[in-house]
């Protein structure tokens, strides 16, 4: 199967036409000579338009392409006019300080233009590819498999759930092969000047040879811990042999068809170096779990990316390796030397350095693997660091802009993912720009409130509706600038350090299974508190402003938009920063299977599953009665397993009025255990239908109602919360005193 742009989704003679006819619309639009007012004629019928086509193009049609293309071209007109006024007619200044501050700025926005036009190319035609399976080829034709999983400091029990569900891939075990890769129990480690640091990793070097012993996979450690997981998954490849290579990072478990969807892809194309399939978080981030609180009802961070942007790579020839949950082919990795390790986004860098020599990836939108994201805010901010600094490294060290071998539309495609990972320049500039006006008085954005209503207005309506049509349903609005206001401050100074340093940074493993058993505030939150005290006063410096001065009353009454816009979005972070106490281990899923709960005294209830995790369960029992034994059997269908699983279960709580039952998993042999990893982990089908059920397409008011509407109540839990802490200390101050 050729993976390229000329296979085209749809007839391209449509494509042709809308092409010809946008062209001529784009060059009315960026060429006709006209005044304030008729640009803002222009710009609302240009807005029409694409509301008109962004509709059209939601819908399944023989035309909807067409739609979609017409929007994206009219999206980017109004972009590109409105970057040309701004830059013609709108940067002046009077001293040094109002340059810089006009042209950092126009910079920013020049970036933001950048971006969104690259973004509009890469997700013009996400690929959708077709369901592939195993199940009518010959065994005898179907290659060894390795299966790799890399461990640094995880913990065992994180680990041996990864263990127990590779385990149970639906693949001929005579070509299946299970290796756990050990950095922490490295000759380097064990032999370390430092005797507790020696101790502990023999101890753990120890305990993981014996939970690979106790699972009959191979263990595998190094001499030295040198280039990070690179240099840790290439010493094994080094040590194995199977044609294809899958690559799971610790807490990544895989379900049971993951090889029965993704093998047919290297069988079917030769020239194939990487199946990837999505990283579904089995668990809220700290935007998800503090501020939202709608793990299960919005679309997560990961969604946008894996459910839309890679679908759209897939198309051009550019989706790329993300480190795990993916398949790749031993003889292309070996022409590379293996995993790439100048970057400390070594997939990255791998997916590149084979493009460029023609071999093809492909993207199977299929949920498979299940992982961890991060539990607090702390390791959130250092692992979206990692990536920043890693995608920026390749940018300066790879250049694939103009590297040989890449076609025009993967550099695109390459270009895209590395530009989004700069934004954290434009971000704070966004967030400090109004006090050059409002507390210096810099004259930064020259144009009258009409210049503003035709040019400025518009654009900024053309993005959001663009953003909306290209993600609707993977992430609702304001939501990227929440991330983005959350990483900017502490990922802007990662970054300044990788371009004075390029080589500098070094991979950081990022924390999983965090315990959260009490509430707190994150340790990173003074920066927000700065940056909220700096914004209200630029607001009050305002209303100062704007009572002396009434010929710029206009522009003063926008720049305090602005800057109150800022400022909401600011205090409505704050709710993120109070990491909230987490009562439950693992996170409960909806799940919907029929299930049958049978006690030692013959007892039984038929029952349909509510929510499911690895360490439990809740479900609604039909019919009238209670558990009064604290013992029972859970009886279900187990889709992973092909057959019935009879799981033994502590029963918790029964909620006789809404005849809720909730129990706990207690599995006493190891068939057991496997059995309730594989019920709760290892079917693809419940992840699918999770997805379906929070990516839902939203209205964009909607969506950020839901966002603003929580402006100010984070401010209030902080202040509590301070209130809460002082209260405590003094009252442990007094009683030390008594004392």
């Amino acid at each position: 199967m050729d993976n390229s742009p000329h296979e085209s989704v749809s007839n391209p003679v449509q494509y042709v036409g809308a092409l010809l006819l946008v062209s001529v619309l784009l060059g009315a639009i960026l060429l006709a000579p006209m005044d304030a007012i008729g640009q803002l004629f222009a710009s609302l019928l240009v807005l029409i338009s694409i509301s008109w086509c962004s509709k059209e193009a939601q819908h399944t049609q023989p035309h909807q392409h067409f739609f979609r293309i017409l929007a994206l071209v009219l999206g980017t007109a109004l972009t590109t006019r409105y970057l040309l006024w701004r830059g013609l007619y709108t940067l002046t200044y009077t001293d040094i300080f109002s340059l810089i501050a006009v042209w950092l700025l126009f910079i920013a926005e020049i970036y933001a233009g950048i971006t969104s036009v690259l973004g509009a190319i890469v997700n013009a035609f996400p690929l959708s590819r077709p369901l592939l399976t195993l199940k009518d080829i010959d065994t005898e034709r179907l290659p060894s498999v390795d299966v790799m999983i890399p461990t640094y400091n995880e913990d065992l029990d994180i680990l041996e759930v990864t263990i127990r569900a590779a385990k149970i891939l639906d693949y001929p075990k005579d070509k299946l092969f299970i290796h756990l890769l050990d950095d922490g129990g490295t000759d380097q480690k064990i032999n370390a000047s430092n005797e507790t640091a020696a101790a502990t990793a023999k101890k753990r070097r120890s305990n993981l040879q014996a939970l690979c012993e106790k699972h009959d996979i191979v263990y595998h450690t190094r001499a030295k811990n040198e280039f990070a997981k690179a240099g840790n998954v290439n010493s094994a490849i080094g040590n194995t042999s199977s044609d294809l290579i899958v690559i799971l990072d610790a807490d990544h478990v895989p379900t049971s068809d993951f090889l029965d969807r993704t093998v047919p892809w290297m069988l079917k194309n030769e020239n194939v170096f990487l199946v990837q399939t999505p990283h579904f978080m089995a668990n809220p981030d700290p935007v998800e779990r503090n501020y939202f609180s709608a793990f299960t009802r919005m679309p997560s961070e990961n969604d946008m990316f894996y459910g839309t942007i890679q679908k759209g790579l897939d198309y051009w020839g550019s989706s790329f390796f993300c480190g795990s949950a993916a398949l790749m082919r031993r003889a292309h990795l070996e022409l590379v030397g293996g995993i790439s390790g100048e970057s400390i986004t070594e997939d990255a860098e791998t997916a590149l350095d084979l493009h460029k020599l023609g071999y093809e990836s492909v993207y199977v939108d299929r949920p498979m693997v299940s992982g961890l994201a991060p539990e607090t805010f702390d390791a959130f901010i250092q692992q979206r660091m990692r990536w920043a600094q890693g995608m920026t490294q390749i940018l300066l060290l790879k250049k694939p802009f103009k590297a040989e071998g890449l076609k025009w539309y993967q550099r695109v495609g390459y270009m895209s993912s590395i530009m989004f990972w700069l934004f954290p320049f434009a971000r704070i500039i966004f967030l400090l720009m109004p006090l050059a006006y409002l507390v210096f008085g810099l004259q930064v954005y020259h144009a009258s409130m009409l210049e503003i209503l035709a040019y400025t207005i518009p654009h900024v309506i053309a993005t959001y509706m663009i953003s909306t049509m290209l993600f609707g349903r993977t992430r609702w609005p304001l939501v990227s600038e929440i991330y983005e206001i959350l990483q900017c401050a502490f990922t802007l100074k990662a970054l300044i350090k990788v371009f004075i340093k390029p080589r500098e940074p070094s991979f950081v493993v990022t924390p999983k299974g965090e315990s959260l058993d009490k509430t707190f505030v994150s340790p990173l939150a003074n920066v927000f508190y700065w940056l909220i005290l700096i914004l209200l006063f630029a607001f009050f410096t305002g209303v100062y402003k704007f009572i002396p001065e009434p010929l710029s009353r206009e522009l003063t009454v926008v720049v305090m938009l602005w800057n109150g816009f800022n400022l909401l979005l600011l205090m409505s972070v704050l709710s993120v920063l109070l990491e909230r106490k987490q009562v439950r281990s693992q996170s409960r899923l909806p799940a919907t299977n029929n299930v049958v709960i049978s006690t030692q005294k013959g007892q039984a209830w038929v029952g349909d599953l509510v929510d499911l995790s690895i360490g439990g369960a809740r479900m609604k029992l039909k019919g009238e009665g209670a558990l009064f034994s604290d013992q029972a059997k859970l009886t279900t269908w187990c889709e992973a397993l092909n057959k019935n699983v009879h799981l033994p279960v502590t029963v918790l709580n029964y909620d006789s009025k809404l005849s809720l039952l909730r129990v706990q998993f207690s599995p006493s042999t190891e068939e057991e255990h496997s059995e309730v990893v594989a019920f709760a982990l290892a079917d693809s089908r419940r992840w699918m239908s999770f997805q379906r059920r929070r990516t839902r397409a939203i209205t964009y008011w909607y969506g950020a109602k839901h966002v603003l509407s929580v402006g100010l109540k984070p401010a209030l839990l902080h202040f509590l919360h301070a209130l809460d802490i002082a209260g405590k200390k003094i009252s442990h101050k007094i009683s030390s005193a008594k004392e």
